[in-house]
């Protein structure tokens, strides 16, 4: 990314930044691989969230859902290193182990004991492949819509184009056309369009294997939508939950891999309810 797309999409960041609904505080946390900026928001009891962004959307692709979660637990957006946003990558990340010590050394930075992890797509993957090597400082999983089952296609990255270019369309269109928030897609379509000039610096995702599944050792909830378009829902579901005790899945109907954005309301409601326990 040259100087002047760079300018632009920090500008279009900063913008999207101030619409964050609650109070939070910046921070830089010094990694293997760069500091990695986090922003903390809520200071609820229990164990904190950490929240992991799909690929390019940055930790502000979770301002439409953060000011409810703020409100019973502190909640860390995080924006993943060698993707578009505001930390700094300083060492190559090469290899899957490379990642998940990418983000262990995050999890130590934040100086809580442990975490639930919430991840999207990408972020998913990340926090399902720290949890195959380590449990230590998990305390849960919640993988919405995972990398790492399938194959991504022409298909699919064509949806995926489409889907990005439409969230440009005017509001009243997108709200017949889409079900969810519409400005929440109209916000964030400028920042992610603006990010296809940076080149990612990141290994493919991996494609997790039984054994790998079996060696998680922290409870995981699946999010699955029903109109996929990687792998199949149902099998994918099936797979998990008799491979181990400990993964548990639900499939979302009449929706695609813009899960969240369909289905904001219910993404809250699952966060919140799957890491109430330890808030009582």
């Amino acid at each position: 990314m040259d100087q002047k797309a760079q300018e632009k999409y920090f500008a279009t960041y900063d913008a999207i930044l101030r619409k964050w609904p609650v109070p939070s505080e910046e921070l830089d946390v010094e990694t293997r691989f760069g500091p990695t900026r986090v922003r903390r928001s809520g200071t609820g009891r229990g164990t904190p969230v950490v929240l992991l962004h799909g690929v390019m959307g940055t930790s502000l692709s979770w301002y439409p859902f953060v000011a409810e979660l703020a409100e019973r637990h502190t909640v860390y957006a995080v924006d993943t290193i060698g993707e578009p946003g505001r930390s700094v990558q300083t060492r190559p990340v090469q290899s899957g182990q490379d990642q998940a010590d990418w983000l262990a050394d995050v999890l130590a930075g934040l100086s809580h004991e442990k975490f639930h992890l919430v991840g999207i797509s990408r972020g998913a993957w990340l926090a399902l492949d720290l949890a195959t090597r380590s449990g230590d400082r998990i305390s849960s999983v919640i993988a919405i819509e995972p990398g790492g089952f399938g194959t991504i296609g022409l298909r699919f990255v064509l949806w995926s184009f489409g889907q990005m270019f439409r969230w440009l369309l005017p509001a009243p269109i997108l709200r017949r056309i889409f079900s969810g928030d519409p400005y929440a897609r109209r916000t964030l379509a400028p920042l992610v369009i603006r990010g296809l000039k940076y080149k990612p610096h990141f290994p493919p995702q991996y494609v997790f294997t039984d054994d790998e599944l079996r060696a998680i050792d922290v409870p995981v909830h699946f999010v699955l939508a029903e109109r996929n378009g990687v792998f199949d829902a149902r099998e994918l579901a099936a797979r998990v939950e008799a491979l181990n005790p400990r993964l548990r899945a639900e499939i979302v109907p009449k929706t695609t891999h813009a899960l969240p954005l369909e289905e904001p309301e219910l993404t809250i409601s699952r966060i919140l309810t799957l890491v109430a326990d330890d808030t009582r």
